[in-house]
């Protein structure tokens, strides 16, 4: 059974070789450890250059050591850094004998875990530390940041301190329902109340935007063959990253990009043609088109505009799920002479282009970026998961339906449970209230060491 009160150690940089690589130990041991790996008790917040003995005195590497007593340090706890030479062999052996003196190797994430069990971070800055990590762009980068220095949770904490003034005031009222003062029916409770909505709308809508900046969205590009799927892949990518012939068919399989649309991930997947077919490498390609199409945020169904008339809309979209958004993309208005542009009052959003020509691209950029909400610039959007927007959004529901419960039946105990509950969905955001599978799911996706 693996303990918290464990003395734990990783190797925290990344595999391979490099020019520096560090072991790092937390836990009640590390001062023992320390001395008995370099030979001296080690000053806290002092670089010690030393050489790495094992058991039988001999030098595994020669490096620096760096120790932090608890409570100062990122852990919480004891701990203690062995820098020493990048090669994956001398780490290996470092760090086995760390192991010989009484430590254990560390799960994924278990550094940030006891900082979270410690109190150093709440759950909401613990995840910023992977996110910082994983950002894939710049203003990623910012954001994360911005979580990791508690922005995100002062917002939370903003929210939930406003909560609390409106279950002051309801729970006075029901505390004092027989006297003569009608707590509930006051100005400054609807003001209170007003605040809490636009608090809601506002941080759900920076948090949507970090969510965006973390995870990006995922476009499906399906249609008949040959209308240009690959081609449009290869445009938007800006490279050949898709073969592109007149042979219907050349795509069997899904093939995945990513770029960035002003900082935010476009998850890119090109798709076999939707036919029927005899060839059996191409029914597979068919297969995985449909299901590539049912974990799509939206599916870009490009057609030839030459077939512009030829197919109706409900025939398109038979092979589309119905909770699936989807673009219709009419392709090669070199062709036809169709006006370029976007046409977003008909009953599906439709975009003309000619991807020969690269006319219409920038519409279809701003549409998806317009679609999801996606707002360019970073200044104060701060890292989001998809976990926070549910736990905003449930909060944010029991919040509505309390008030709305409260208005037309005033029953103050009920509200008074609403916005408790709403508290606890808002608890779970910065791990005040937080399923210890939970906290296991989140951890378990950091790396080792870290």
């Amino acid at each position: 059974m693996l303990s918290d009160t464990d003395t734990i150690a990783a190797i925290a940089t990344a595999s391979g070789r490099g020019g520096i690589g560090i072991i790092r130990v937390s836990g009640g041991n590390t001062a023992q450890i320390a001395k008995a790996i370099l030979g001296t008790q080690l000053k806290p917040r002092k670089a010690y250059h030393k050489p790495f003995k094992a058991q039988d005195g001999s030098i595994i590497d020669t490096g620096l050591a760096l120790y932090f007593q608890s409570p100062a340090s990122y852990t919480g706890e004891d701990t203690l850094e062995l820098q020493g030479h990048g090669g994956p062999v001398v780490m290996d052996m470092l760090l086995r004998r760390v192991v010989e003196l009484g430590a254990r190797l560390a799960r994924a994430g278990e550094f940030t875990e006891r900082a979270f069990l410690n109190e150093k971070l709440d759950l909401a800055q613990a995840e910023a530390v992977a996110d910082v990590i994983d950002a894939g762009t710049e203003q990623a980068v910012k954001s994360a940041q911005r979580s990791l220095q508690g922005e995100f949770s002062a917002q939370i904490k903003t929210l939930q301190e406003a909560i609390t003034q409106i279950r002051l005031y309801v729970e006075s009222a029901i505390d004092f329902s027989d006297e003569d003062i009608d707590f509930l029916a006051s100005e400054e409770l609807v003001k209170k109340q007003q605040r809490v909505q636009q608090l809601f709308l506002q941080i759900q809508r920076i948090a949507k935007q970090g969510s965006l900046l973390r995870e990006g969205i995922t476009v499906v590009l399906a249609g008949s063959p040959n209308a240009g799927k690959s081609s449009l892949l290869n445009a938007l990518t800006e490279k050949d990253s898709a073969i592109v012939t007149n042979v219907p068919g050349t795509t069997r399989d899904t093939l995945k990009e990513q770029i960035q649309l002003d900082g935010m991930p476009l998850h890119i997947i090109d798709t076999a043609g939707l036919r029927e077919t005899a060839d059996v490498v191409e029914q597979e390609g068919v297969r995985r088109a449909h299901k590539a199409i049912q974990s799509a945020d939206r599916v870009l169904l490009v057609i030839d505009d030459r077939e512009r008339e030829t197919v109706s809309l409900e025939q398109r979209l038979r092979d589309i799920p119905k909770k699936i958004p989807v673009t219709l993309v009419f392709n090669k208005i070199d062709l036809t002479g169709s006006p370029a542009g976007l046409f977003s009052d008909h009953v599906v959003p439709e975009i003309n282009l000619s991807i020969k020509n690269s006319t219409g691209l920038d519409v279809l950029r701003n549409h998806l970026k317009q679609v999801v909400g996606f707002e360019a610039g970073d200044q104060g959007v701060f890292m989001a998961r998809r976990r926070h927007l549910d736990a905003l959004k449930r909060a944010d529901t029991l919040y509505t339906e309390g008030v709305q419960q409260f208005i037309e039946h005033q029953a103050g105990e009920l509200f008074a449970e609403d916005l408790r509950q709403v508290q606890n969905a808002l608890s779970e955001i910065t791990g005040s209230m937080s399923a210890d599978d939970l906290l296991g799911e989140i951890f378990s996706s950091f790396c080792i060491g870290k």
